[in-house]
């Protein structure tokens, strides 16, 4: 081989000097930076991707990197994580080895969570040595490997980690996506490899028949039109033959057809067979479809290794070349191939395959009325659904039409439909699956549990009142099995949580829970135990709500950030925060979005906005990944709280554009009421109280529910928006909810406390101030506090009280201060100096945009640990956050420091003069 920096003319790389430029410069920027990048070699079959890939490989090693070398299979591009399987699992030294691979695939069923672990696999090794992970074929990539695709070289930018992948063009395949995923954050080059030049033919054709080409071949050779693979197969019949004798070569093949008709019958039907299984294949497998015995097809694939066409790595025959296989197979009639796939299928199966493993099979071969067909796909599709819900989808769909509708096995296989379809994110098509199958008539058993199914996608389409018509109506109808009947129970309880009478949904919560407990059917138990949550969460009954949500957790623990959330409500942050350390411990199973929501809830409220805003970026980015958007409006929500807080107007505005775009997408009664009130929120601070106003009354519409959840901590703001905009009966109710909330938690100091300050906002009644500043001085939350003495001081300095108003409106200032809540810090300090105190200076509160102060105080902490050497995982747990927030503390740490990888952060750290 031309070693790094030599000669590029190496045969078989004719005409492609300038790619492997491009790929040295990557392979050595990358050794010399510390950061990754990405190559993708683009182009028709046999044009050279694989060569140049290899190529690639073997000048990487010789640079020091260590490699992880895989190809996709056609035939095995439904198989979870299969592809990129073939990259952690071979080379010089495996990232991973087969057991912990299959462990991460089967224990797990967070797409996040596994693409985390291995993610951390690979920058644990890219800490001690550069890496190449190079994909041929990507093209036919599992759906889960084009995930952890579109992910990893983003997380692993920081990392020395040179990605290099190979696709053929004309073909749908993941590229685009994970070129435009990563675009902004790493550098990447395309490659897209057109034809070879005539010269470049000349040069393949000297390198292997030297003074013996003449214009005859050279005339054959622009058959093959530029591409380099076609002509090296044509080029290599002529090596034994004698050209100067003949005007057209015997040995010379034009195509590969030509080339195949020259074998032995047995050895072209053992190659069909063989193609029929992909490109890689058993032994025995193809004698088993050739109907012969192993041992006299010997011949045959002795032939076939020697015409250059097969290769044997020990284990599987390969062919050499995917054009060979596709030559191959296209000669299999068209009905012939699909009554192989199908037979190919059940061998396998009797082999001892996995049913996803023959899937490809069975998609290609299977006739309507096949049912091993369809139990083979609802295997497989049970198999996937943790980690590849909308493959499990898609599987079960195709098995739906393999089916005649209205008999028993449709009916169940529709149900399973439902259920993985919901499971993805595809509620519309769940539901209208659901109503094709309902259209039928099903049998009363059959009945409700359709409708028990489609309960979950009922809920996520937020059609609340749909739910409990159908779960009522299958109920009435009766028939259903005792398990069917505690799950429709529960769905009913549920839907009636949204009602604005609760008491019709507590009682049917504790029946469905009485119902689940009688039948032992966990999915019932889960269900009533929600009901009776979000029902306490709604009425405001907190310590009820987190009764039922621990209950709920301990019974399934993807609850548990609700458990979490419930504590928080409790003003119990000391618990909440330890749970939320021992989340990050768990092995999987959680939902990764919704934990985030709770953790950037736990540092709002305790008054870290820098934190809180990392938190709430993060979960964004994990359900724009997994398409699951729950919080996207309530996130955004906050976010533009949070900027006004800190006083960027323009980032507050553009947080609020996008809660608009998101609620026009999923307009629920929350969601609506949560953008007006932010609405309400930004009015008031352009000076708009008459607008103000009518936003907070909207909110005061849509039910008493929304008003517990939304006005929980905010319902100061609320009250003195609507005195200013001189609605003093929409003040009046605010309070009045306020202390009815108190009466629901008296152990919740936020909640008396901020009764307290609610009406003593109203009546302007300094004592009631002055009580409600004591009762919050037990509540864990500092801007509750500091907003509660902020007010106390104003109402001190009406009342002429100049000295404890000062000490109290500096407290407040001090507090929002440390919050980073400048811009009501900013508005304290007006009062104070109307108070004839100067108060101390808040500045803008804008940091630099660039360089070390532009950080936040735990992208500091963040930078400082990666600089020492902590992987993202160990710095998350000495922070106690989720490293999905470290890697978002991290990039933007990054980007504000201007730089591209860990070496160069840790030189800059250490550049640091000490803190």
């Amino acid at each position: 081989m031309a070693g790094s920096g030599g000669p590029l003319s190496r045969s078989g790389l004719r005409g492609r000097e300038a790619e492997l430029d491009v790929l040295r410069a990557l392979i050595d920027s990358v050794a010399r930076t510390g950061g990754g990048a990405l190559a993708v070699l683009r182009g028709e079959p046999g044009i050279g991707k694989t060569t140049l890939l290899t190529e690639a490989v073997t000048r990487a090693r010789a640079a020091g990197f260590s490699v992880g070398l895989g190809k996709a299979d056609e035939l095995h591009h439904l198989v979870p994580l299969s592809s990129l399987a073939t990259c952690v699992l071979h080379g010089d030294r495996p990232l991973l080895s087969g057991e912990a691979l299959i462990d991460l695939t089967r224990r797990h069923d967070q797409r996040i969570w596994l693409v985390e672990r291995l993610a951390e696999a690979i920058e644990e090794r890219a800490g001690g040595t550069p890496l190449l992970i190079a994909l041929d074929d990507v093209q036919w990539a599992d759906p889960l490997s084009r995930f952890a695709l579109k992910q990893l070289p983003g997380r692993l930018r920081t990392s020395p980690v040179l990605w290099l992948l190979a696709e053929r063009q004309g073909v749908d395949g993941p590229t685009q996506e994970i070129v435009a995923a990563v675009a902004d954050e790493l550098p990447v080059r395309t490659l897209s490899l057109g034809p070879l030049s005539g010269a470049a033919i000349g040069q393949l054709a000297d390198d292997t028949l030297g003074a013996a080409v003449g214009e005859r071949v050279r005339e054959l050779l622009a058959g093959a039109g530029g591409n380099p693979f076609l002509a090296v197969e044509m080029l290599a019949g002529l090596r034994t033959s004698d050209v100067s004798d003949e005007p057209v070569p015997p040995g010379l093949v034009v195509g590969v057809r030509g080339r195949l008709g020259s074998l032995h019958p047995d050895t072209l039907r053992f190659l069909q067979m063989g193609a029929v299984l992909g490109r890689r294949f058993g032994f025995q497998d193809a004698a088993a479809l050739c109907g012969r015995p192993s041992v006299a097809l010997l011949p045959a694939l002795e032939e076939a290794v020697r015409a250059g066409l097969l290769d044997d790595d020990g284990d599987r025959l390969v062919f050499r070349h995917d054009l060979l296989r596709q030559a191959v197979y296209v000669d299999v009639p068209p009905s012939a191939r699909k009554v192989l796939h199908r037979e190919a299928a059940g061998r396998l199966v009797a082999a001892g395959h996995q049913p996803i493993d023959v899937v490809s099979h069975i998609l290609r071969g299977a006739q309507p009325g096949d049912e091993e067909a369809v139990a083979l796909l609802r295997r497989a599709a049970a198999d996937v659904l943790p980690v590849t819900p909308g493959l499990a989808a898609d599987l079960l769909q195709r098995a739906l039409d393999l089916v005649p509708p209205a008999r028993p096995l449709w009916f169940a296989v529709g149900e399973q439909a439902i259920v993985s379809l919901t499971r993805a994110g595809r509620n519309r098509e769940a539901l209208a699956t659901g109503d094709r199958l309902l259209a039928y008539r099903p049998p009363m058993e059959t009945f409700g549990r359709l409708h028990a199914a489609l309960g979950g996608t009922l809920w996520n389409l937020d059609l609340a009142d749909e739910l409990r018509r159908r779960t009522e109506a299958a109920l009435a109808v009766g028939g259903a099995a005792p398990e069917v009947e505690a799950r429709l129970a529960g769905l009913r309880a549920l839907a009636l949580s949204r009602a604005q009478d609760l008491a019709p949904a507590r009682e049917a919560g504790e029946e469905a829970l009485r119902a689940a407990v009688a039948t032992g059917d966990r999915e019932a138990h889960v269900q009533a135990l929600f009901a009776l949550g979000e029902t306490a969460l709604n009425a405001g009954e907190n310590a009820l709500a987190l009764e039922r949500f621990t209950a709920l957790s301990a019974v399934d623990p993807a609850f548990f950030p609700e458990e979490i959330v419930a504590y928080q409500h409790m003003d119990d942050f000391v618990t909440s925060g330890r749970l939320l350390a021992r989340a990050a411990d768990e092995s999987g199973g959680i939902r990764e979005a919704m934990l985030l929501w709770a953790q950037g809830q736990q540092h709002l409220e305790l008054g870290r906005l820098d934190d809180a805003e990392a938190d709430f970026v993060t979960m964004e980015r994990l359900e724009e990944e997994v398409q699951a958007h729950v919080q996207q409006v309530n996130g955004r929500v906050i976010r533009s709280r949070i900027a006004l807080l800190r006083g960027d107007r323009e980032a507050a505005r553009q947080h609020l554009a996008e809660a608009r775009k998101r609620l026009a997408v999923k307009p629920n009664p929350g969601n609506t009421a949560a953008v007006r009130f932010l609405e309400a929120v930004h009015a008031e601070a352009d000076g708009d109280a008459g607008r103000a106003v009518d936003r907070v009354r909207q909110v005061q519409r849509e039910g008493p529910f929304l008003r517990w959840r939304l006005l929980r901590t905010w319902v100061g703001t609320a009250i003195r928006v609507a005195l200013r905009g001189a609605d003093r009966a929409l003040a009046e109710d605010l309070a009045a909810q306020a202390e009815a909330h108190a009466a629901r938690n008296p152990t919740v100091p936020t909640a008396t406390g901020l009764a307290a300050r609610a009406r003593g906002l109203v009546s302007d009644d300094l004592p009631l101030l002055e009580r409600s500043v004591a009762l919050l001085g037990e509540s864990p939350r500092p801007l509750v506090r500091a907003a509660a003495s902020a007010d106390f001081g104003r109402a001190l300095l009406a009342a002429g009280r100049r000295d404890e108003a000062v000490a109290a409106l500096t407290g407040a200032q001090d507090a929002f201060t440390a919050a980073g809540a400048h811009a009501v810090a900013a508005h304290v300090q007006r009062d104070l100096r109307r108070a004839g105190a100067g108060g101390r200076r808040t500045g803008d509160g804008q940091r630099p945009v660039q360089g070390w102060q532009a950080l936040t105080a735990s992208e500091k902490k963040v930078a400082r640990l990666i600089a020492e050497g902590h992987s993202n995982r160990a710095a998350a747990e000495l922070l106690v956050v989720s490293p999905h927030t470290v890697n978002t503390h991290l990039t933007s740490a990054f980007r504000k420091l201007s730089v591209n990888s860990r070496v160069q952060l840790a030189n800059l750290v250490m550049a640091l003069p000490d803190e």
